[in-house]
């Protein structure tokens, strides 16, 4: 896995997790919807019916435990990823990967927070990302 790879695993694993929010999101306007009565007429076997907001009750709390899990993955590497950026030496460089891959700022916004053109923010960057893996060579 390149550094650059590396550092976005924390942007994919966000948007898995918004993701998930918004399909959790869904199930919870599902298990309170009220079910159309079956007009058919005919009496159902004689098996016992589950209730229909119970599946997707089931689904919300299995959901639910998967987002927990994510959401720890997901913390558990942007500290990583702090730490390693804590042991750089240049803050500028490390100021771009922090609002790069911490921050998920875009090109646009990390130049008009730092007062550089894009294309100098670009340059950091390369220069960052040798840094970044220099330290977490000599690090691990």
């Amino acid at each position: 896995m390149t550094v650059k790879q590396y550092l976005k695993q924390a942007y994919r694993l966000d948007a898995l997790i918004d993701a998930d929010l918004a399909e959790l999101s869904e199930l919870k306007q599902l298990a309170l919807s009220v079910p159309s009565p079956s007009l058919s007429g005919m009496p159902s076997g004689g098996h016992k019916q589950q209730a229909p907001f119970v599946n997707p009750v089931q689904k919300i709390v299995d959901l639910e435990a998967h987002i927990n899990s994510e959401v720890d993955r997901f913390v558990d590497l942007k500290t990583e990823i702090r730490y390693f950026l804590e042991q750089m030496q240049d803050n500028t460089q490390r100021c771009v990967l922090q609002y790069r891959y911490i921050l998920f700022y875009s090109w646009n916004e990390i130049a008009d927070k730092m007062g550089y053109t894009v294309q100098w923010v670009h340059q950091i960057h390369r220069d960052a990302l040798i840094s970044f893996d220099r330290v977490m060579k000599t690090t691990n």
